[in-house]
Formats: structure tokens, C-alpha cells, sequence
């Protein structure tokens, strides 16, 4: 067992070789690919795929008065309509902050206020290619109307912090890329 450095909890070591790779499917928003593989002891897996998505955003945004910006929309992959925090797709050529930004205005009309990126997780390390940056935006305020996608379908709500919490604590956030920088602004301002 190697020891504990955190320096280098994020690595390389144990890196599978790519023996040969081709793409079934391409889309915008999707890539599937599949990877013929060598694990270092020389086994092979023939069949690895990995969906390969652009990197997203998303953004637990707080208003002047300490309401949480949420939103509310249906999941055609659950069956469900959940509330999640607002969250996109970092276009090519924008930073994280920049598409966070854009996302929240975009969706909720709010901006504003001061920004920090509190963490970058991954949906499934697995079989998925990209990150997820997670931003709190604190002071937020109306600035604009909603601007959003020709596919999108979702209602803004004001939730109190006492709301967001008891979502959190009651497994009602389904989606695990918001439910994870919840629970750490949560954790870490002591709110829980």
C-alpha cells in the first residue's frame, strides 16, 4: 500500500494503455466511445466505453437577502420534476467562471455578487470524460429576465436556507453533481 500525499491524491499511477478506440456515437452533447484496454498486469478488457460530455457548471447562488436561487424542472431520464441549483454546459473557449455566470443569468435572471469555485468533482470518474465546476455566487440580485434554450423548461423559486437544508437532509436533491457542493457549503458554513 503506498503512502497517504495528498499532493498527489489525483494521479496517473495504475494508468490503463488505450490498446485501440473507435466512436459509436456523436452528438453535441454526447460522444460515446469504445476503448479496447491493457490494465498494467496485462489483462485485457475488450469492451470499455466512456461517454465523453463537455465540462458543466453549476452555481448555489444566494441573493442580498440570503434566499437561495433553485430551480424547479422535470427529468426526462427520473421520470421526475426535482429542484436542482442552476447548472450548464461550459461552451468552447469560456472558463468555468464565465460559463457559471452565464448559466445563472441565463436560466434565472440573477447575477451579481461575489464569486468563488468551491469544488470540481466528476459525475462518474468511470465511464465519463469530463468535470464539474461548482461556484457560489453570494449577493446575488435580479438583473435580467430569463434567456433560455430552445430545449429548456424549468420555474426559479426563492427557497430560505432552513428550505435547502431540509432537502438536503430529507434526500430530496437527486441530482448528485448539486446534492455534493450543497452538502460542502453547507458542512463547511456549519449550517447543517
Amino acid at each position: 500500500m503506498k503512502d497517504f500525499d495528498i499532493e498527489n491524491a489525483i494521479g496517473e499511477d495504475g494508468k490503463w494503455e488505450t490498446v485501440s478506440s473507435e466512436y459509436l456515437f456523436r452528438r453535441p452533447w454526447l460522444t460515446v466511445r469504445h476503448d479496447k484496454v491493457r490494465l498494467p498486469d496485462g489483462r485485457i478488457n475488450p469492451e470499455f466505453y466512456v461517454l465523453e460530455y463537455p465540462d458543466w457548471v453549476n452555481v448555489i447562488a444566494v441573493t442580498e437577502s440570503g434566499e437561495f436561487v433553485m430551480e424547479r424542472q422535470f427529468r426526462q431520464g427520473l421520470g421526475k420534476t426535482c429542484y436542482e441549483i442552476p447548472a450548464g454546459v461550459m461552451e468552447t473557449g469560456e472558463t468555468a467562471l464565465e460559463a457559471a455566470q452565464r448559466e445563472l443569468c441565463e436560466e434565472t435572471g440573477y447575477g451579481g455578487g461575489t464569486w468563488k469555485e468551491i469544488m470540481t468533482i466528476s459525475g462518474n470518474c468511470s465511464t465519463t470524460s469530463n468535470l464539474t465546476h461548482c461556484f457560489v455566487a453570494e449577493g446575488v440580485k435580479r438583473i435580467s429576465g430569463q434567456h433560455l434554450d430552445s430545449t429548456e423548461d424549468l420555474s426559479v423559486c426563492l427557497l430560505t436556507r432552513e428550505q435547502v437544508r431540509q432537502l438536503l437532509v430529507s434526500d430530496k436533491i437527486r441530482q448528485s453533481l448539486m446534492a455534493a457542493p450543497l452538502w460542502k457549503y453547507f458542512a463547511c458554513d456549519g449550517l447543517l
